[in-house]
């Protein structure tokens, strides 16, 4: 239903953000782990979603990333795992040790996560093993600074992936005493140029 929200964070708590957008302020529960990747309050940024609705309550949970978002969703198809427990799993791990730990089988690392007991930890390796993939097969998601870049560059009809490309290639190219105010619109041409293959 909601795939993502664009807008100002207004409060940042222990596994919940607010946002400011179009005049709605919204509650999301988050991990600890993406609302620390997220900017400060006060600043514009994406937050992907997943809503779940039950008979008696509505709840938004929020992601920085898609992986993330991908990996939480996995994580309910695992017998005993709800949206509250998955939520606690990914702010009780990072996703590098939580991929790490599932592909090696190793039960005493997902046991330590707060809440995560042994039959869960042995359920989550049978059903997930090789199909969350590795964060070191893939790209790093960009940091957080550039998610309002990357979101503009898909408005204008550009690839994520390709934006994100675009973006992390005009950032090794700038110099790093280059002033913040003049950097993301320095990156934000770049990135245009290279999507355009000038």
């Amino acid at each position: 239903m909601f795939n993502s929200i664009r807008g100002e964070i207004t409060q940042k708590n222990a596994g919940i953000i607010y946002m400011m957008t179009g005049g709605i302020e919204w509650e999301i529960h988050m991990p600890g782990h993406d609302i620390s990747a997220l900017p400060d309050s006060g600043a514009k940024t994406v937050v992907f979603t997943w809503l779940c609705h039950r008979e008696d309550s509505m709840t938004l949970f929020g992601f920085a990333n898609e992986e993330r978002r991908e990996t939480f969703l996995e994580l309910l198809k695992v017998e005993g795992i709800g949206p509250k427990g998955a939520l606690k799993i990914l702010s009780g791990i990072t996703q590098r040790d939580l991929e790490t730990a599932l592909e090696a089988g190793d039960i005493t690392r997902l046991e330590a996560v707060p809440g995560l007991g042994k039959k869960t930890a042995q359920k989550m390796i049978l059903a997930l093993k090789g199909k969350i993939v590795q964060s070191t097969d893939k790209k790093e998601p960009p940091t957080s600074r550039y998610n309002d870049l990357a979101g503009a560059l898909v408005e204008m009809g550009y690839e994520k992936r390709a934006a994100i490309s675009a973006l992390d290639r005009a950032a090794s190219e700038i110099a790093e005493a280059t002033p913040e105010a003049e950097k993301e619109a320095l990156l934000f041409r770049k990135a245009i140029l290279y999507l355009s293959g000038s």
